[in-house]
């Protein structure tokens, strides 16, 4: 029979929570360039006003935060402010202001950032400025590269895990999968509309109409009538005939075709497995390498995710599988893909190329809303600041959409071309940084899918990890727990407590791992076999490394799958003063 223990006095006070996490506590102070503003909570609570009994319901409930005011501020407030910032947590430097406002964030950022490494940050400097700036995941892009130059970085990344005493960084390799591609053209070709163009399975074809393909049903693939699309819409061609061969086309939207440009079918995925020969000599790459999480692109069903998993497995490695949603054929097996999988990315330029582009913001609420009721992580990806590959400062609609992926719940957003080749890596990530972290202070705490539970019904855990995740905010604390296989803090990530996770672990895989989950600081440390010493050891390195305050409560929680210092049965909360 399973046991709460809630070592607390009933009554409590709530003066001033120190946790920098929830936010209905912390006073955020807004200073953009043009002007200062001060964000507060209305003033007449005293602190006798906040004590409240256990069982009453005087304590503000972060699913109804305080509503907040906006008061102009004038420059000789500024002491005022700066003292003030003294009693918030979790306080941040950016370094470089000029790519946002908010050069002194006070929230711990929750949502996590998926780095592309490429290019541009492929050298040790780089990865440790990316990391600074705010990466939590190093993506390698099989797409490009090849295996040496993929090496490196993974091992400039351990490099740096090693090194690194309170941060951790995931390694993420994503498979190429079975793209279509143009072939090689002597000089770039310029299309005008109306012009007839022809794409051929004939290898080593490349004149000024026409050009080879690498996939040898193409012809197959595509019907009279169809909308050929090259690199995901930038240019698109109606088919008007075919041959044995060919595919005669005429020019509708034209521009500069170069050498391998990628070709999709509007409405219409390639009848190409889904991973290749290449695929499998990269994913056997990353065993050898125990990289933290594959993304497999194309997956079209389940079936894909069962058969690398049951490779894994007969490899004995534990690595998690990210399926990428970006083809026609994934969308009515939705729900059986993410089931069978760790979590999905929501890959939105192709995804975009194969089906109507006004279908796509709705496919990724409904693939977040899934992948959250199922305790799936899910990634948002594609075209998130695709002007500063080129530019230093993002578009208004490019903070808008970073901002939406945020509310709407994704645990991870992710650059491609922007870090990988762009000309300001570091900018776009604290543009990111910065978008992601205001917007969390918006977002009332405790929004979950009703439906969360399913995925975890069979465990007695999921009910501990709702009752810490209302305790946590109802007191507004940050919380704490210890696992060995990463189930419990995912679990506690999935019900978005405000206060931020801390997720000790003594297996620094698990540590990778959890650095991709929503709200999740995780860290490593050896546990000893006496629990109460390994709590205290626990509790004094967050004091020692700021991340808690002498005084301050934590909600420990002791559940999940694998018992640590406690019997099957036994389940606990405890809430503790450090």
């Amino acid at each position: 029979m399973s046991q709460v223990v809630a070592t607390r006095s009933i009554n409590i006070t709530l003066s001033r929570p120190s946790s920098g996490s929830a936010p209905h506590r912390p006073q955020t102070f807004l200073k953009p360039p043009t002007f200062a503003s001060k964000v507060f909570q209305p003033q007449g609570n005293n602190d006798e006003s906040f004590k409240a009994s256990f069982t009453t319901c005087h304590v503000i409930d972060a699913r109804k935060p305080t509503p907040t005011e906006v008061v102009p501020v004038s420059p000789e407030d500024d002491q005022k402010i700066e003292e003030e910032l003294q009693h918030l947590r979790g306080l941040q430097q950016l370094g470089d202001t000029a790519v946002g406002m908010w050069s002194k964030p006070t929230f711990r950022r929750k949502t996590k950032i998926v780095c592309t490494i490429g290019p541009s940050t492929d050298t040790r400097e780089m990865i440790w400025k990316l990391a600074e700036a705010g990466m939590n995941v190093a993506r390698l892009n099989m797409s490009h590269g090849d295996h040496a130059s993929h090496q490196k970085v993974i091992d400039l990344v351990k490099d740096y895990n090693a090194q690194s005493k309170d941060n951790v960084i995931a390694i993420m390799l994503d498979t190429k999968g079975p793209e279509v591609r143009s072939g090689d053209l002597p000089q770039p070709i310029t299309l005008e509309p109306g012009q007839e163009f022809t794409f051929t399975i004939r290898r080593g074809v490349g004149t000024t109409d026409c050009v080879s393909v690498n996939y040898d049903d193409f012809v197959n693939d595509v019907a009279v009538g169809d909308m050929l699309l090259v690199d995901g819409g930038m240019m698109s061609l109606m088919v008007k005939s075919k041959t044995e061969d060919s595919v005669k086309c005429e020019v509708v939207d034209g521009g500069e075709l170069k050498s391998r440009r990628h070709l999709n079918v509007r409405g219409k995925s390639a009848t190409l497995p889904s991973i290749t020969e290449k695929d499998w000599d990269d994913i056997k790459f990353g065993v050898d390498n125990q990289v933290d999480f594959y993304a497999v692109s194309f997956v079209k069903d389940a079936q894909v995710v069962h058969e690398l998993k049951n490779y894994l497995k007969s490899c004995g490695a534990d690595i998690h599988v990210i399926v990428k949603i970006e083809s026609a054929d994934s969308v009515p097996n939705l729900h059986s893909i993410i089931t069978a999988s760790d979590g999905a990315m929501v890959a939105r330029g192709d995804l975009g190329a194969e089906l109507p582009i006004e279908e796509v913001p709705l496919l990724q609420e409904e693939i977040i809303r899934i992948c959250r009721s199922m305790g799936k992580a899910v990634i948002v990806a594609t075209n998130m600041l695709e002007s500063m590959i080129v530019h230093p400062t993002p578009t208004r609609a490019e903070v808008s959409d970073i901002a939406i992926a945020v509310r709407e719940g994704s645990d991870g957003i992710m650059l491609s071309g922007e870090t990988a080749h762009g000309k300001f890596p570091l900018k776009a990530v604290k543009v990111m940084h910065t978008v992601a972290l205001r917007t969390e202070a918006t977002i009332p705490g405790s929004q979950m899918p009703p439906n969360i539970g399913q995925g975890f019904k069979n465990h007695m855990s999921e009910m501990f990890a709702y009752h810490a995740t209302m305790m946590s905010n109802t007191l507004g604390t940050s919380t704490v727990v210890f696992t060995r296989s990463g189930f419990m803090a995912i679990l506690l990530s999935h019900y978005r407590p405000t206060g931020t996770i801390f997720a000790f672990t003594d297996q620094k895989r698990i540590q990778q791992r959890l650095a991709l989950y929503q709200g999740v600081c995780p860290i490593y440390m050896e546990f000893s076999d006496d629990a109460e010493e390994t709590f205290k050891r626990a509790l004094d390195l967050l004091q020692r490394q700021g991340m808690v305050k002498e005084g301050e409560e934590v909600a420990l929680v002791q559940s999940g799958r694998q018992p640590i210092w406690r019997f099957q049965s036994t389940h606990n909360i405890q809430v503790r003063t450090v």
